[in-house]
């Protein structure tokens, strides 16, 4: 093998190390711990935790305030301690477990040499060539050169930067990286080449993590700025080199040795989730049992599908309460794997899992010319008063004549944003109402139209809407329909915000969901589909009317799109109606949560979505520990306190077990990054999270530092996850997977699929199974494909006996004013 092969290679092997990080305007929530999902839990964090910093499990003092709050069970952490070997009490070997008072230190603890500082200043270098380079249109003076590459510009720029050496392999820099990388190497061993790599890479994981997936995902920006990780780290090494830096690896092939105490950590850990995940099976179980021995319920007034989001579970409760409804849990891009290019959007975005590739171009087209018209006016307004003010704050040359003639006017904006931030949103709705939305006066390009946009087709074929269609009610199990049915995607609001997009659509890739659900419901009114439909089982009935909508996660408002027929016109404003009261319900319980007034909960969700200086406008994902796939009956009669994703599905209609085989290997996949982006941002924010807001930086509209340079952070801020500087709301717990189905069954959607496997195996997630042939007893999934029955609830729990009990303690409210 060439040595241009091996350097190549090694570079994808030590990659692995590196999670992926999305630009933050288009947030994926994604396991930052991804490449070690070959391994074990436990041996994955002993690994991050020498390659990266970053501590594995939760700390002393959040296993403490569980065991308080009698969120784990005393019984269940006494077997798992005895499982591992420990008889001593408790609380005493609670305290062998590291606090953790520091973290994000990724040397030892010596203090730092002439090299540390060396290496200090190379990620200083570094970092400010990256952000000049990844920018993504938020710099004012673009960086020469960039369609040449990071390397190429790079080389031909360097000269002209004083910070960097004229020394070294800088001094006269080869053509391509390779040969640079090569240069540098020179004096180590092969064997080295891949842990030089590893630790390179993981210096800046937040910067690497980003080059890596744009150089694996292309797009507009990687297409005009090329980057790659191997030019990357010629860039890298050459710094060192010239700043005289030691490249040579710290640690050698072996695995490092595990913390004795993150033992005691995992028993703890372990007997946490069993004590959640007991609550929930037990109540599915028992409602398992319920279903079995009722009757079919009559055809409802209105059916509505939401995302499986968190978030979801807690509107659909109170929307059930309201009328004859039935809500559905459904992925959020509703299966539509489409890359989206709204009316007046710059760019197109992939409105699906990361996990999927974009398979069709969907566009927006203006069809009421009017209502265009009004739209472009107010927008050109609004954009060129927007660019104008951004033009005279950021020019030198006209900044101080705009704060002496603007800024009494634009301090008095300020002031009430922060200090009447919800009549800021009630004039803001105002004037957003007289603008009409893209929905209002565009069509979405659906059909097929012969032609492509890039790689992909636009819109979809007769056979394709139709597959689209029978897949979302083969994987909830539908085979009755109301007279209304809604898709309804979900969005949130928020102000001054760099974190926006991660509280919005998971499974739409940080965008809106709405798009999509628009897609569906078009496809689904078709008359050409549903007579396909019919052909396939689904016997729609003439009167059932498809519409689309978007949940606002934020205020809990949502808005149905499209007209329907008269016939319809009190359905659905008795819809309206009844959504509106079950926001009140909603945001009362919400608001609560944040510490905020229930009384006035409407208010308080709206002001939280205008005040630019809330730093938590809504929990988002913050406490999710479950999924449970089966028949909504299961859990409607449950308060699941928004922990829960929720997947419909029913196994009676799934005779061959291909809709379970969908769901465990795409929704169910996401929900595991999206819970371990959340438990690792929690335990370690420093190394896996973002720390606080209040000291965030945006740069280049790709992420944020801490302070004024150095790496991207990675994860989730913190007032997306604690309470308080010293008490998490989000419960560190890794996912806890509940299906109603045959084992056997199961078992065999999961047979074809090693990577799945390989996440139980490795004790990533958990995966429960409620069978309805076998006295909906609930079995648990082992290790190699083996199940075990799962332990009978005790007489004395309450689950046993009242199923519509709280699945786990309530969480104590927010502190009113929280800014970590």
């Amino acid at each position: 093998m060439s040595t241009h092969s091996t350097i190549e290679d090694g570079i994808d092997d030590a990659a692995t190390t590196v999670g992926s990080v999305w630009p933050i305007h288009s947030f994926v929530t994604a396991n930052p711990l991804s490449g070690f999902e070959d391994m074990t839990f436990g041996e994955a964090v002993t690994q991050a935790t020498d390659l990266l910093g970053g501590r594995g499990y939760p700390s002393r003092e959040t296993f403490r305030m569980a065991l308080d709050d009698g969120r784990i069970d005393p019984e269940r952490l006494e077997s798992a301690l005895a499982d591992r070997g420990y008889d001593a009490d408790p609380e005493t070997l609670l305290e062998r477990v590291d606090a953790g008072a520091e973290s994000g230190a990724r040397t030892d603890e010596s203090d730092a040499d002439e090299s540390d500082t060396a290496a200090e200043r190379v990620d200083t270098v570094l970092a400010k060539w990256l952000s000049a380079f990844l920018d993504e249109g938020h710099a004012t003076w673009s960086m020469p050169n960039r369609e040449d590459g990071f390397y190429a510009a790079f080389r031909e720029l360097a000269p002209h930067d004083g910070e960097i050496p004229d020394s070294g392999v800088l001094a006269s820099l080869p053509d391509t990286p390779v040969e640079t990388i090569e240069a540098v190497l020179e004096p180590y061993p092969e064997g080295q080449w891949v842990p030089i790599f590893e630790e390179q890479l993981a210096a800046l994981p937040g910067w690497t993590g980003l080059i890596k997936q744009r150089a694996a995902d292309g797009g507009a920006w990687q297409s005009a700025c090329p980057i790659t990780l191997a030019g990357y780290l010629a860039v890298r090494l050459a710094l060192l080199d010239g700043f005289g830096v030691d490249v040579e690896p710290s640690t050698g092939p072996d695995a490092p040795d595990a913390d004795p105490t993150d033992e005691v950590a995992e028993a703890f850990l372990s007997a946490w989730e069993a004590s959640y995940r007991s609550a929930v099976v037990d109540r599915v179980s028992a409602e398992s049992r319920k279903r079995a021995e009722s009757d079919p319920s009559e055809r409802p007034d209105a059916q509505l599908v939401f995302c499986i989001d968190t978030r979801s579970e807690v509107i659909r409760r109170h929307i059930e309460a309201a009328g004859e409804y039935e809500t559905h849990g459904y992925a959020g891009f509703f299966g539509i794997p489409m890359e989206y290019r709204g009316y007046d959007a710059e760019v197109s975005v992939d409105a699906c899992p990361p996990i999927l590739d974009a398979q069709h171009r969907i566009s927006e087209v203006p069809t009421d010319g009017e209502a265009k018209d009004r739209h472009n006016r107010w927008s050109s307004v609004r954009e060129v008063a927007g660019e104008v003010v951004k033009k005279l704050k950021t020019n030198p040359a006209s900044a101080f004549g705009f704060v002496e003639n603007a800024g009494s006017g634009y301090g008095l904006a300020l002031a009430a944003r922060t200090l009447i931030p919800g009549r800021v949103h009630g004039l803001l709705d105002t004037a957003d109402a007289a603008v009409p939305d893209d929905h209002e006066f565009c069509d979405q390009i659906v059909r097929h139209q012969h032609t492509h946009a890039g790689d992909l087709p636009v819109g979809l074929t007769r056979e394709e809407r139709v597959e689209y269609a029978a897949t979302a009610f083969e994987l909830m199990g539908w085979t009755e329909f109301g007279r209304l049915v809604a898709f309804v995607g979900h969005a949130s609001e928020t102000t001054n915000n760099p974190y926006d997009s991660s509280l919005d659509c998971g499974a739409c890739a940080g965008n809106p969901g709405g798009p999509n659900a628009r897609v569906l419901a078009e496809i689904c009114a078709d008359p050409d589909v549903r007579a396909a439909l019919r052909d396939r089982g689904f016997e729609i009935p003439e009167d059932t009317v498809f519409l689309a909508g978007e949940h606002n996660t934020t205020t809990d408002e949502i808005e149905l799109y499209g007209d329907v027929p008269e016939s319809h016109a009190d359905d659905l404003e008795g819809l309206r109606a009844d959504l509106a009261a079950a926001r009140e319900d909603a945001t009362a319980e919400r608001a609560s949560s944040m510490g905020g007034d229930a009384a006035a909960s409407v208010d308080e969700t709206e002001r939280r979505a205008a005040d630019w200086a809330e730093t938590r406008p809504e929990w988002g994902l913050a406490g999710n520990a479950g999924f449970v796939v089966g028949p909504r009956e299961l859990t409607s009669d449950l308060d699941l306190d928004g922990r829960a994703f929720l997947h419909s599905y029913d196994w009676s209609t799934d005779p061959d077990g291909d809709a379970l085989e969908a769901i465990l290997t795409g929704p169910m996949v996401v929900t595991q990054w999206i819970n371990a982006q959340y438990y690792f941002s929690t335990v370690d924010n420093a190394v896996y999270g973002s720390g606080s807001k209040v000291t965030h930086n945006p740069v280049g509209n790709v992420g944020v530092y801490q302070g004024n340079g150095g790496d991207l952070m990675t994860g989730l801020p913190l007032q997306s996850l604690m309470a308080a500087d010293d008490e998490p709301y989000h419960q560190p717990l890794r996912l806890s997977t509940v299906v109603h189905a045959p084992v056997e069954r199961v078992a065999e959607a999961l047979a074809d699929h090693e990577a799945v496997v390989q996440l139980l195996d490795n004790d990533w997630l958990s995966l429960t199974v409620v069978d309805p042939t076998q006295e909906h007893r609930a079995f648990e999934y082992e290790r190699d494909m083996e199940w075990r029955p799962a332990p009978e609830p005790a007489a004395s729990d309450p689950a046993a006996a009242d199923p519509e009990a709280p699945a786990a303690p309530e969480r104590e409210p927010a502190p009113a004013a929280a800014d970590d």
